[in-house]
């Protein structure tokens, strides 16, 4: 059986040169910082979506640090140490999330009166154990589904973020899991 040619030309095939021009074009517009004119992303809405993930982040810290020092009970020591445990991770997700934003030249908005109203999650105030795991385990499936929702809109448009949110929702769905192993 004969195949056919390829009709798609490979980038093998073509010898790769950086395009000196563009690099010193690049080289020249200092205060963009890290942003050059190669960069090809909607850095508005990037920015924007990013806010929204870094008010999602600081709602599930405040959340996760609440549960940790309001359950009680030797019996759950053990959650009690899962819950504060995420709100560290989550707190340095928020803190990739704002210098991400910085990066792209934007402004990260810790404003606690919006953090709120733009957070995916929500904030709780149960007081029982099973209800708090519960409400983790919601908080993290909603993140999941706002971070890949992100990184489908960013697509390879801005590759640092999305490694940024792919780096970011590993770790919530390991959160998810483990909120999941608790109520079993």
């Amino acid at each position: 059986m004969q195949s056919k040619p390829s009709t798609v030309r490979r980038i093998a095939d073509k010898p790769f040169h950086i395009d000196r021009e563009q690099v010193r074009e690049a080289a020249k517009k200092l205060s963009d910082g890290a942003v050059t004119q190669g960069y090809k992303g909607n850095r508005e809405e990037v920015v924007s979506m990013l806010n929204d993930a870094l008010a999602t982040e600081l709602v599930c810290v405040l959340r996760y640090k609440r549960h940790y020092f309001t359950a009680s009970g030797l019996e759950n020591e053990p959650i009690k140490a899962e819950f504060l445990q995420h709100a560290m991770e989550e707190e340095g997700h928020a803190n990739q999330i704002a210098e991400r934003i910085v990066q792209l030249n934007g402004e990260p908005d810790f404003n606690p009166r919006r953090l709120s109203e733009r957070s995916h999650a929500d904030y709780d105030d149960s007081s029982d154990i099973k209800s708090m795991i519960r409400a983790n385990l919601l908080a993290e499936r909603i993140a999941i589904e706002a971070y890949r929702q992100m990184i489908e809109r960013i697509g390879d448009d801005d590759p640092t973020t999305r490694h940024l949110l792919i780096s970011i929702m590993a770790k919530e769905e390991e959160h998810a899991n483990d909120m999941s192993d608790l109520l079993d």
